[in-house]
């Protein structure tokens, strides 16, 4: 087997049972059982076919225990397969899984490995590859697996040695689930799927780097008494403290330790993207989405705020705008939690920091005796700059504007709903003006910002969740990345609700071309005008598909989609010109924030800024 050259490994095999001998195929599938999966997600192909057939075995095996059958849904192509398995994981918190060929089957997967490992998502991909006698002779669809994967993966293996198939298997989920979750591949050539052995129902490979980091981040999980009274020490000499939360408090199951905490201390809350949901959208505390196109209030916060607690949080450049240095200006002390330590003061100095698990620390931090409350008046003040800058739009235009697409959907579902999105300004959009309620709910592609993510990935996550409403928020640019996977949905009875948002091209490029271009709209219409999405959808088999061109019509329109049982897509003809604000241009700060023509903007004439901006500036010395 081969493997992070880096990293020392063994294998443990050791088994107190009699061994049960089986192909590597039939073993695959027996660790994916053991591990708890109940779908895969995966296309066909020649080097992966063993292992397809030992699917059907097993189901077969279990015919009178369907419970225990393991369901397989085909996509349309490799990538949907990947983006199925991340909404899957991100929807339940499981390991998601899905299972490619060799070659073009697995170069397919690479933007949904590297879409996992940029946002965390805990995902084990199966690749068949060429026997390995044929390994390295240009074989019919080979493909260098490993050397592909290990720039963008948690960790590759390539199995070499059949022996050590299971525990490699039952290792890759361990990696995937442990530290920072991330996307582990499992390279198995054909050979060894066929290849007959022992399965020993336990055993993995030891790490001894990988083992190590984590049995010291367990150790010290608990904060001892210094490191909480230097934390509350900080907190105590500040009058203006604001959480500033990341999708790790999600990935660690934080959220209640969270809201304690943001109560107790009477800290408030600004998210990022993949924060979305760590806190309800109508709690107080909260201020909204920091960043390039986060909340002005909530950005204004942060401008504001003299103790910056990052969790969970990795300062990336869409919040902290390249400009790390004029991030925060005026927070005195920066406090960071992650479980990553690559992530401590690799972009913003942090004062205090601890690696660990966001949950575990911040019940920790909750054991220290200190009732350190944020000052009434910085409450107030944040209170009031979520009532002056709230988000808002054209409410006045005949034309339908997105925003109020997404506050309908919203107040038909009370926020209970998972969201799944393509990227571009529908994304955004609803990142804005959708209130979630629950963490989990929110489910995009953050640090790659993968256009064709939303639908594959709401089908994945209607799957790990059926009884939750599951709805695709998507743009027509986006949509057409992967529209063949509205077929998948109606095949497979995946009720998901696809609402498309068309503004007749590529609408994020736009509005960067107008600002930052002079208005050069090159290629960002797409001149592909003909396509009708409805007719598609229909002839994809969705017996809701409808299309909305009036204002008076969307609310309707709305209910009826959202109560539909079964697949459902609904086209919205938006206003072709709306625009995403609040926005913060390239290598600009916060304090140079484009708040655009109906949210107010402090260059407006509110005076108390100055003051505060002094104040933020004098308590730096």
């Amino acid at each position: 087997m081969t493997q992070n050259p880096n990293v020392a490994s063994r294998a443990f095999t050791k088994s107190t049972h009699a061994s049960e001998w089986m192909s590597g195929a039939d073993i695959i599938l027996r660790v994916l059982a053991e591990q708890g999966v109940d779908t895969l997600f995966g296309y066909s192909g020649g080097a992966i076919l063993p292992t397809y057939d030992a699917v059907f075995r097993f189901n077969e095996a279990h015919k009178a225990a369907p419970e225990r059958q393991i369901r397989f849904v085909v996509p349309a192509n490799e990538q949907a397969a990947g983006f199925m398995a991340a909404g899957y994981a991100r929807a339940s918190g499981k390991v998601g899984v899905f299972m490619v060929t060799s070659g073009p089957g697995a170069t397919n997967a690479v933007t949904p490995i590297a879409d996992c490992n940029g946002d965390s998502v805990p995902v084990v991909l199966i690749c068949g590859q060429v026997p390995r006698a044929a390994i390295g002779s240009d074989a019919f669809q080979e493909a260098p697996v490993f050397n592909i994967m290990s720039a963008c993966a948690k960790q590759v293996f390539l199995v070499t040695d059949p022996e050590k198939l299971e525990q490699t298997l039952r290792s890759a989920f361990e990696i995937a689930r442990t530290g920072r979750p991330g996307p582990v591949v499992v390279d198995v050539p054909k050979d060894i799927q066929n290849w007959m052995g022992p399965y020993h129902g336990q055993g993995t490979l030891q790490f001894r780097g990988y083992s190590d980091r984590l049995r010291m981040m367990a150790k010290g999980a608990h904060l001892d008494e210094n490191k909480r009274a230097e934390f509350f020490d900080l907190l105590a000499q500040s009058k203006r403290p604001l959480l500033y939360v990341g999708g790790g408090v999600i990935g660690a199951g934080a959220t209640a330790e969270l809201r304690r905490f943001s109560e107790r201390y009477s800290i408030p809350v600004v998210t990022t993207l993949m924060g979305l949901g760590a806190l309800p959208a109508k709690h107080e505390l909260w201020l909204g989405m920091l960043g390039m196109h986060g909340a002005a209030c909530a950005n204004y916060a942060v401008e504001d705020c003299d103790f910056l607690i990052a969790v969970g949080a990795r300062f990336d450049d869409r919040v902290a705008g390249g400009r790390p240095d004029a991030f925060a200006p005026g927070a005195r002390y920066v406090a960071h939690i992650d479980i990553d330590e690559a992530e401590i003061n690799k972009v913003k100095r942090a004062h205090w920091s601890h690696v660990g698990d966001a949950k575990d620390t911040l019940s920790s931090l909750m054991e220290s005796g200190s009732a350190s409350h944020s000052p009434s008046d910085w409450l107030e003040r944040v209170m009031e700059l979520k009532q002056r800058y709230g988000m808002n739009y054209d409410r006045n235009s005949p034309l339908i504007q997105p925003q109020f697409v997404i506050e309908k959907l919203s107040e038909i579902t009370g926020g209970r709903a998972i969201i799944t999105t393509g990227v571009g300004q529908h994304q955004m959009w609803a990142a804005q003006f959708f209130d979630f309620v629950e963490p989990r709910s929110f489910l995009t592609s953050g640090s790659m910002g993968t256009m064709g993510f939303g639908l594959p990935a709401a089908i994945g996550a209607q799957l790990a969740r059926p009884d939750a409403l599951v709805i695709d928020i998507d743009g027509d640019g986006s949509i057409r990345m992967n529209s063949g996977e509205l077929e998948t949905a109606t095949t497979y009875g995946v009720p998901v609700k696809v609402l498309l948002l068309n503004n007749l091209g590529d609408g994020m490029i736009r509005q960067w071309q107008r600002l930052f271009y002079d208005g050069r709209l090159c290629v960002s219409d797409k001149s592909l005008h003909r396509k009708n999405f409805v007719l598609s959808a229909r002839a994809d088999g969705f017996e809701f598909a409808r299309r909305v061109k009036a204002v008076s019509k969307v609310e309707d329109a709305l209910k009826a989609f959202v109560n539909f049982d079964g697949p459902a897509f609904l086209e919205v003809m938006v206003d072709q010109n709306a625009d995403v604000f609040p926005m913060v241009g390239p290598g600009q700060s916060y304090s140079n924030m484009i708040t655009g023509p109906f949210i107010p903007s402090r260059s407006e004439g509110e005076t108390e800024s100055s003051g505060v901006a002094r104040q933020c500036a004098a308590d730096m010395f």
